[in-house]
């Protein structure tokens, strides 16, 4: 397994991963509700590959990207040393390790540009990450009621912090 930064040549793959893993029904994203283009992420890439307090990583195996993890460094002067995260591994892959190799490097990365505190959001019946989140030292900082609607009926996310 190979863990990088996200390339522009990534962009048809990652929009292909991104769709297998908004299947899963656990992203913001519904099953089938993606429709971005190829050159649309690679704008996409190209744009965040500049920002300075971001990073994009992915996981590759088996000649194809199975996973990833993305950074989204706060912009402004009160929240700059803040990052959302985002992470997604197919599930085919889940449980070899992938994502706390990729939190791991999040974390490192963090340190080098000046982050302390990573938040991310979890639906509250994915169980799965939501208890990988917490062995990977997240806490819950709340629980927003209702904040999204599946299959036409409201489900509440938890919010996650952890300071590095």
């Amino acid at each position: 397994m190979i863990i990088r930064s996200i390339a522009e040549s990534d962009a048809e793959n990652f929009v292909e991963l991104s769709k297998e893993i908004d299947a899963s029904g656990f992203m913001l994203h519904d099953p089938g509700e993606r429709d971005t283009t190829i050159e649309q992420q690679r704008k996409s890439i190209e744009r965040i590959l500049t920002e300075k307090n971001t990073v994009f990583l992915v996981a590759e195996a088996d000649n194809k990207l199975v996973g990833f993890i993305a950074a989204f460094g706060g912009k402004l002067i009160r929240n700059k040393h803040s990052a959302y995260l985002v992470l997604g591994i197919l599930e085919a892959y889940q449980g070899q390790g992938i994502a706390t190799i990729l939190f791991q490097r999040i974390f490192e990365w963090a340190k080098e540009v000046g982050i302390s505190r990573l938040e991310l959001t979890v639906i509250k019946e994915n169980i799965k990450a939501f208890n990988l989140y917490r062995k990977m030292g997240f806490v819950v900082e709340g629980e927003k009621v209702n904040s999204l609607m599946i299959n036409g009926e409201p489900v509440n996310e938890y919010y996650l912090y952890k300071f590095v």
